[in-house]
């Protein structure tokens, strides 16, 4: 099946990186079947605003662009859809964000995150699908002080059930992996931030208070490090592995089991950009590229939250050549150009 030819079904695709991988995938010539429930977790204008975008770009595509509203937690419709579409591919990028949201409101992980996702599971088992790239995140590193995070490293001791969650999607993922042949790769994704970025994240927090001189909370006093991902860096990473479907590590010791590979064509991979930023330096170049400067409210650290986030991304960078390529420094002044453009001088409000 040429590129032209293949149909690839992305959930989520409302959504951050969702949004910004169908249009890549767009102009790599794909047919591109976009899913989002349009739930109302954050801002839906924002989303909305995301596929009329992607809409707008796919009219010079030849129209290879399909949006249908769906939740992936309603398994009759799910089924339906793969039924209709019997996509190639699927990059499930569906879930219930937020750490903190998850203390919460608990329900709704169970809910999006593994039930949703095991239809998702079933969905591609039935149709034999024969590539599935799933977002799983840092989170799963959870108490581990050992820096940088590797996929060889212990995750079993995550600090939120958005965590748990992600960490069950990568037990699951494995799972019909073995039993079904489905290649499958698992990425956890490190602070991923840029233009169209969520407004519950950190640089959208606190662009909004710093240019609204409202406090912005700096938790554990400041002595907190991210390992700041660019957007662009992300969704080259997840194309990549859309190129070239997870394989058996036919090397694999069952007396000692690599976490990362398996007996089973299943991979798990960091994506960062491997360079650790402190908060507070980051509210530095936020201020700078925004012109304005933040009233600070020193707090505690949250529950749920960790001090540091490091991705040690070596197994990708063999798997396919990834390499960083946005600055933190290049890529706030992006965000913050972006943000002033889309919320502060439109609206000089945040919406």
């Amino acid at each position: 099946m040429s590129i032209i030819e293949e149909r690839v079904l992305v959930t989520g695709a409302a959504g951050f990186i969702g949004a910004a991988v169908s249009a890549e995938l767009l102009n790599q010539g794909f047919n591109v079947f976009g899913l989002d429930n349009l739930n109302n977790y954050y801002d839906v204008n924002l989303k909305l605003q995301r596929i009329q975008l992607i809409e707008k770009y796919s009219l010079n595509k030849k129209n290879k662009w399909h949006f249908i509203k769906c939740d992936i937690g309603d398994k009759k419709q799910i089924n339906e859809i793969f039924d209709h579409i019997t996509p190639s591919m699927v990059i499930n990028l569906a879930a219930q964000a937020g750490v903190r949201h998850s203390i919460k409101y608990p329900e709704e992980y169970i809910y999006s995150n593994l039930l949703g996702f095991s239809n998702i599971l079933e969905c591609c088992r039935k149709i034999k699908i024969k590539n599935l790239i799933y977002a799983s995140s840092s989170s799963v590193y959870g108490g581990n002080s050992k820096t940088p995070f590797e996929e060889t490293d212990s995750v079993s001791h995550p600090v939120s059930l958005y965590a748990a969650t992600k960490k069950s999607n990568e037990l699951m993922a494995h799972s019909y992996s073995h039993l079904y042949g489905i290649p499958s790769t698992g990425m956890r994704f490190f602070t991923v931030y840029g233009p169209w970025g969520r407004p519950d994240m950190a640089p959208m927090i606190f662009a909004n208070k710093i240019l609204n001189k409202i406090p912005i909370e700096v938790f554990n006093f400041g002595k907190m490090k991210r390992d700041f991902t660019y957007i662009d860096d992300v969704v080259s990473s997840i194309i990549s592995c859309c190129m070239k479907p997870a394989t058996q590590d036919m090397n694999f010791d069952r007396f000692n089991p690599n976490p990362s590979t398996s007996f089973s064509p299943h991979r798990i991979f960091n994506v960062g950009n491997s360079k650790p930023v402190e908060l507070l330096k980051f509210i530095e170049l936020l201020e700078t590229a925004l012109g304005e400067k933040a009233i600070k409210l020193m707090k505690p650290i949250q529950k749920g939250d960790v001090k540091e986030t490091f991705a040690n991304t070596k197994l990708l960078e063999e798997w396919i050549g990834f390499i960083p390529k946005v600055s933190i420094e290049k890529g706030i002044v992006k965000f913050a150009k972006w943000y002033l453009d889309y919320y502060w001088k439109k609206s000089n409000k945040f919406n």
